[in-house]
């Protein structure tokens, strides 16, 4: 295990447009049109927005060379790193990648927006930067052992994250491998992001994915300055891979790096809730279909899900009393409620549901354990069993691969549709086509700024 952070390092300096297969590419401009949308509908209409904008505006960061998504005014590149990162997450909305349990797009694509402005870069530049960036980020939440790494109370997208986004950052900034070797040494020590919000709701995990893209743009740009990292981030006695885990797998880090391309094994989310809640939302769905049952008729629902799934949205604790938008995201009953209700789940079902007395009666009805199905799925697959009694009968069906993972993948209408619903009550829609356009055709941008700009303003 010698050598793995040199050996990254020249894997995101060295890597080229070129090198990239076709798929690859064109997986990595829908994952960006995937966020842009996320963004913008949170730069309206998250709850935590106005209080990260005030933040940003007291620290004096606005008026600067960056942009931010849905939004008319300029900030400092730190700034837009940190507020488009935090927009990203803050729908719990986006990408995800199964066996790594982290979301990839959030903290890498807004870092690299970042840098992508301040040095004019084109489309092609981006998709390279952004490739580099998950493919870094997700390999290193492999080799930690996600589960342990959860265990010990971190956040993988964020630890993770941060490296991903020093790696794009410092690809855009023109960053040779020494470079980059050295941004990540320094990302080390900003390597940060506890699971403790999952107690009261809190906001921070939206924070953490956001930092993750500031500090890894910070990290790039002091290490592009000549300020000198550990050069052993990863594999050193006190390393990431050492520190972050009892159980690590350095040799994952580096396992087919080239070769096997993680980043087409990100999942697309159809619905705005934790990754491990979709299987069973989907078998709902499925089951009220097929069955022609509807929630007043329902007496009880089990969900069965991996460990580490259960372990984050069915206990331990009482999930059934969601106090927040956060607590309703990460709670099995609640999302099972609302999908029995509504037939699926959006975002603003949240607001909808959250203090309705019969969706709570409903959410008391649900309960969630540890299935052995789904365990065998893990971590390939966050798999789920869905048991629904019914005044009509029992009824049950079992989902190994739910939509928008990459053997069940979104089509493109769908990529759109999704967009479209996120962004056309803000940008309008001929812009919100246009937008959309220009995203999917992104390797012909000259400069990726000029692409940013239609994200800004209204109209129909």
């Amino acid at each position: 295990m010698t050598d793995i952070t040199r050996q990254l390092a020249t894997f995101v300096a060295e890597l080229r447009y070129e090198d990239l297969p076709p798929d690859v590419t064109e997986r990595a401009k829908r994952l960006i049109l995937d966020l842009t949308g996320i963004i913008i509908r949170a730069r309206n209409d998250a709850e935590s927005t106005p209080s990260l904008i005030s933040a940003v505006e007291k620290l004096g960061l606005v008026e600067g060379q960056c942009s931010v998504m849905g939004d008319d005014r300029s900030y400092a590149p730190t700034a837009a790193a940190l507020i488009n990162g935090t927009l990203a997450h803050s729908l719990d909305f986006d990408d995800t990648h199964a066996a790594g349990s982290i979301h990839s797009s959030a903290p890498i694509v807004p870092a690299a927006l970042a840098a992508a402005e301040m040095n004019d870069a084109s489309g092609k530049e981006l998709i390279t930067a952004v490739v580099a960036g998950y493919e870094l980020q997700i390999r290193l939440s492999l080799a930690l052992n996600p589960t342990a790494h959860y265990d010990q109370g971190f956040h993988p997208t964020a630890t993770c994250g941060v490296f991903g986004a020093a790696a794009a950052a410092g690809k855009l900034l023109g960053m040779d491998k020494d470079g980059i070797q050295s941004a990540f040494g320094i990302a080390l020590s900003q390597a940060a992001g506890s699971m403790e919000f999952l107690t009261e709701g809190a906001w921070t995990k939206r924070s953490h994915v956001g930092q993750a893209a500031q500090n890894g743009l910070i990290c790039a740009v002091m290490a592009g300055e000549g300020f000198k990292g550990p050069l052993n981030a990863f594999e050193g006695r006190a390393g990431f891979l050492h520190a972050y885990s009892p159980s690590s797998d350095p040799d994952k880090a580096i396992a087919g790096l080239g070769d096997t391309w993680e980043t087409m094994r990100l999942a697309v989310k159809p619905y705005p809730s934790c990754r491990y809640s979709h299987a069973a939302i989907e078998g709902i769905v499925s089951l009220m279909k097929e069955h022609g049952f509807d929630a007043g008729d329902v007496e009880e629902v089990e969900i069965g899900l991996p460990e580490t799934g259960w372990k984050i949205i069915g206990g331990p604790g009482d999930k059934t009393n969601p106090q927040s938008i956060v607590d309703g995201q990460f709670s099995m009953p609640f999302c099972a409620a609302v999908a029995l209700r509504e037939g699926g789940l959006v975002w603003d079902d949240y607001k909808k549901h959250l203090n309705d007395e019969t969706t709570r009666a409903l959410t008391q009805k649900v309960t969630a354990v540890v299935d052995q199905r789904a365990e065998a799925e893990f971590p390939d697959n966050m798999s789920g069993v869905t048991r629904i009694m019914t005044s009509k009968g029992k009824f049950e069906t079992f989902v190994a691969v739910p939509k928008g993972e990459p053997d069940n993948f979104l089509a493109d209408d769908e990529f759109r549709e999704k967009f479209d619903g996120l962004c056309a009550p803000y940008l309008g829609e001929r812009r919100a086509r246009n937008l959309a356009d220009q995203l999917l055709a992104l390797e012909q941008a000259n400069s990726v700024s000029a692409v940013m700009a239609l994200s800004q303003g209204g109209g129909a």
